[in-house]
């Protein structure tokens, strides 16, 4: 190499120098977005930040200094809104112990600055202080007051609020005097969720730009609870929800539990009108939850490699989730900050899991809620659920979902019963099973009708028509969601893939390969035709009166078939298995919602024991019940599993290890 001289060494330098200056001149024209902070208060974890939603006018950065979270210019805030109008240190006590009560976010930390709003009329007087200024239930240091409040005993700062916002805790800032919801950091330890969302208040959403400390888990942002009060247009006001990640939220991007698929596309510019319209009925969206690869079905050890499987919390917690509705199901048995959750069912991605957690969880009607801005498996089939932990809640967000159906129906006087599905009352699963079912009789005044479908449609099948349903309906489902889904997903996404990656395939997780290859293997587009013709000859028929599910005027359905949906089984998440080679095949109970476009809801029925090979211990594993009445016959279905709760027939069901710990 050769040297360089001194003249080489001065230019080299000033244009080092030059580059420098030029990069930081770029760099001081970028602005500089602030993405908020994680504070912590009393040992717990908040999201602080993002979009301020009012400004606290009238009070100046000192007055904060006593009460500001060291190191940061955050002060944690409660905002009390009363109209009482001698608001006395008593009344304080009770509204804070009140908060306490009712909320999971709201802590004595929030204490550290209190604002009461008066909202009454006139002027409202204010003695919440002893004698030395200090209120005696708390430990606030600055007490604030809107304009229309006086005080005659202790100091206060008369301040007003840019925006009227509700009662509850917030952060505001001591030098600007923002103010930002407050935000309670979980961690997700089931990874149950894909990605955390916040509203970004102008009616779309950002990923939770936050963390707490876990291996391999996120966090997941919850708002007070304290914001929000139901209302007969917002009756879901305040009710945290997941979203399976098939859907689309404003803001965000979707994954279908595909990395490439996530990369590839961009924020999703709307969101879906089946999430609009619970978000329009108040409900509160905190995440996007994991789901089996394009909503398929997958075992989680062989077959997820994209994403990790999320974890069923029941038993030893190690069992299979179900899929393809896996996340939704885990987040709501696993966790009491989240209320319910959204998924999708096309041949039991809803009712599998819900059977595996033990929670409440339906299949609609097809064309309940519009499935448009949904990743689809096929159109002929989709549907869209909820989980829930109780029957009220649940039966709450069907009637605020499912808004084109009647309800104003009487009871079925029927019951379907499928004799060879149920086990023998001798077995822990069969006395449970048994025991519902005397009460639901009990319940509708009606004694159960045993039935054999199969038997039916061999005895009662039309003319030219296939002597079983086995043989009618083997891969009827195989071939729909195949064929639909390789033509609507699968050709665009790699199409669009090679164009942004040089003509490379992005990578599939093993079973929905094998499935779409399945589908142009055998048959294609002709086989899919016969498919549908053979799904349309399934549903006339049940809807016949050979079936068991045909409608009445008085009822809504004739009837009600029900069937075990889940009975203890334990399907280990650390076993192999051997790889996939086509998609699901048969006839079964759980087929029949899905090929009749008909209601069928899992409800928990109670759990048996078993001897877990991961603790070496005795654990617990759900017994669940499945209920499926005539087509558009939801609502009445709503309303009679809420009065089967309010009657105590059906129980609630706690997060963890056990559903009645």
């Amino acid at each position: 190499m050769g040297t360089t001289g001194q003249f080489g060494w001065r230019h080299l330098c000033n244009s080092i120098l030059s580059l420098l200056l030029a990069s930081t001149a770029v760099a001081t024209t970028s602005p500089i977005v602030d993405n908020g902070k994680v504070a912590i208060l009393n040992g717990i974890s908040y999201y602080v930040g993002g979009v301020p939603i009012s400004k606290l006018e009238g009070v100046s950065e000192n007055e904060f200094d006593a009460a500001v979270i060291p190191g940061i210019d955050i002060v944690p805030l409660t905002i009390i809104r009363t109209s009482e109008t001698a608001f006395t240190k008593e009344i304080l006590e009770s509204t804070v112990s009140n908060y306490s009560a009712l909320d999971d976010v709201f802590q004595d930390g929030f204490l550290n600055a209190i604002y009461v709003s008066y909202d009454g009329p006139g002027k409202g007087t204010l003695d919440v202080h002893s004698a030395n200024g200090t209120f005696q239930a708390g430990i606030n240091k600055l007490l604030l007051a809107s304009p229309n409040v006086y005080s005659w005993n202790g100091p206060i700062v008369k301040a007003s609020l840019r925006r009227n916002i509700p009662k509850g805790p917030y952060f505001v800032s001591a030098k600007t005097g923002d103010i930002y919801k407050a935000f309670r950091l979980y961690k997700d330890h089931q990874l149950a969720f894909t990605e955390a969302a916040l509203s970004d208040e102008k009616g779309g959403f950002i990923p939770l730009p936050a963390v707490t400390e876990g291996a391999m888990t996120k966090s997941v942002a919850v708002p007070s609870r304290l914001y929000y009060m139901p209302t007969k247009e917002k009756p879901l006001a305040g009710l945290r929800l997941g979203v399976k990640d098939i859907f689309d939220l404003k803001g965000l991007r979707t994954s279908g539990g595909n990395r490439a698929y996530y990369d590839l596309y961009p924020d999703r510019n709307a969101t879906g009108p089946a999430l609009q319209r619970l978000i329009d009925m108040g409900a509160v969206i905190v995440g996007k939850m994991g789901t089996v690869q394009f909503a398929n079905g997958d075992n989680p050890t062989a077959d997820w490699v994209d994403f990790h499987c999320p974890f069923n919390p029941r038993g030893d917690g190690y069992q299979a989730p179900g899929g393809s509705s896996s996340g939704p199901a885990v987040g709501v048995a696993s966790y009491d900050w989240l209320d319910v959750a959204v998924g999708s069912d096309t041949g039991g991605s809803m009712r599998e899991p819900s059977g595996k957690q033990g929670i409440f969880g339906n299949r609609p009607s097809v064309g309940a809620v519009p499935l448009d801005n949904v990743i689809p498996l096929t159109p002929v089939l989709d549907t869209a659920g909820v989980f829930a932990r109780a029957a009220e809640t649940w039966s709450k967000v069907v009637f605020a979902w499912y808004q084109d159906f009647k309800s104003n129906y009487t009871y079925p006087r029927k019951l379907f019963y499928p004799s060879a599905s149920f086990p023998p009352a001798d077995t822990n699963a069969g006395y449970l099973l048994e025991d519902l079912v005397v009460k639901i009789e009990k319940f509708l005044g009606a004694k159960r009708t045993h039935v054999d479908v199969n038997s039916q449609w061999n005895k009662t099948h039309a003319a030219g028509t296939p002597g079983t349903l086995t043989e009618l309906l083997n891969t009827t489902y195989a071939i729909l969601t195949s064929v639909d889904q390789y033509r609507l997903l699968a050709e665009p996404f790699y199409v669009d893939y090679a164009a942004e990656h040089n003509g490379r395939r992005p990578f599939i997780n093993p079973g929905p390969l094998v499935r779409w290859a399945w589908g142009q293997e055998n048959g294609g587009a002709a086989a899919y035709d016969v498919a549908v013709k053979n799904k349309t000859i399934f549903k006339n028929w049940w809807e016949s009166e050979n079936g068991y599910g045909t409608t009445n005027e008085e009822t809504c359905s004739e009837g009600i078939y029900i069937y075990p949906y889940s009975t203890g089984e334990t399907k280990y998440r650390n076993v192999y298995f051997d790889g996939p080679t086509a998609p699901p095949m048969g006839f079964k109970d759980g087929r029949i919602a899905s090929m009749a476009g008909t209601p069928d809801l899992v409800v928990p029925v109670g759990e048996v024991p078993y001897n877990s090979t991961i603790s070496l211990k005795t654990e617990y594993l759900p017994v669940t019940m499945s209920f499926v009445v005539a087509r558009n016959c939801d609502l009445m279905l709503a309303r009679l599993i809420r009065e089967l709760g309010e009657a105590g027939i059906l129980k609630s069901v706690s997060t963890g290890p056990m559903m009645y710990p």
